[in-house]
């Protein structure tokens, strides 16, 4: 078993951050003098061709198991795989430490790609500063169109899940893939069990944590779903990279395209998908 390499670490003077070559994958971000904003589980694992539990993972070019189903590996390719460094850019006096990748069809290990078997270059272009922004573009190289799924599958570090409220969804319809069923948003957002749920809206969301006393913004564009996860008490113990309790430390808020919101792209074509994440301090939340 082949363990990764250190992650690139990143900085100027408003924030740091670190990030894999390996699946482009974020570890780590907090603004200078803040507390860690991404969160990763203490079970992670640590080896080529294994996900990584937390951080901000990249599902493309399918989500969980794809639109059919039966698709492997889960969400996709793009997080198991190497991608290439294009630019690295951490100066001491920049507004934004900047890296970004590279990934090619031709990237891909041929066992992975035969269920996307299109040209494609997705370029991953990830800015530490006071805000977190990852925007991810997917050109489509060859001579027919195509269809993806895709997603930033942000980990957040909280104090408490079972504290806090998520605002920006209400009224939004969304599938819950835990019932299995379409439901509509009414009021903020809260975890009281097993959630996992893809929200049918293109607007910014916040993340109110008062046992932290802070609020995280997760702004997007390009991105026609959010999805929020939080495994709960009993999915948290059948994961052997997540420890028993860590669902009280974290909840995922995804910008995404996926099931009926799939990108469809024509040859030559481009789409964008961005991510802003930033936090604010708010002592009446205590």
């Amino acid at each position: 078993m082949t363990r990764l390499p250190s992650p690139l670490t990143l900085s100027c003077p408003s924030g740091s951050g670190t990030v894999r070559t390996y699946g482009a994958h974020v570890m780590s971000w907090a603004p200078t003098g803040a507390d860690p904003v991404v969160w990763v589980s203490s079970q992670a694992k640590d080896s080529v061709g294994e996900a990584i539990r937390g951080g901000v993972p990249i599902c493309f070019p399918w989500f969980g198991p794809g639109r059919s189903g039966d698709l492997k590996p889960a969400h996709g390719f793009a997080r198991i795989t190497e991608w290439k460094l294009a630019d690295r850019i951490s100066e001491d006096d920049a507004a934004a430490a900047t890296a970004r990748f590279i990934l090619t069809h031709e990237d891909i290990d041929p066992q992975l790609r035969g269920a996307f078997p299109h040209p494609f270059r997705a370029v991953y272009t990830v800015d530490f500063g006071a805000e977190l922004i990852m925007s991810l573009t997917v050109t489509n190289t060859g001579s027919t169109a195509f269809e993806f799924e895709e997603a930033l599958h942000t980990y957040l570090s909280v104090g408490d899940s079972r504290r806090i409220s998520i605002d920006g969804l209400d009224g939004a319809r969304y599938f819950d893939k835990v019932a299995q069923q379409e439901e509509q948003q009414s009021g903020a957002v809260t975890i009281t069990d097993e959630t996992d749920r893809v929200y049918h809206s293109q607007d910014t969301v916040r993340v109110k944590d008062p046992a932290m006393g802070r609020t995280i913004t997760v702004a997007k564009e390009g991105s026609a779903n959010t999805v929020v996860w939080n495994p709960w008490t009993e999915k948290s113990k059948a994961m052997d990279d997540f420890a028993d309790a860590e669902w009280q430390s974290m909840v995922c808020v995804e910008t995404a395209n996926v099931l009926g919101d799939a990108v469809h792209v024509d040859a030559g074509k481009s789409h964008t998908m961005t991510q802003r994440l930033s936090v604010s301090r708010d002592s009446l939340l205590r």
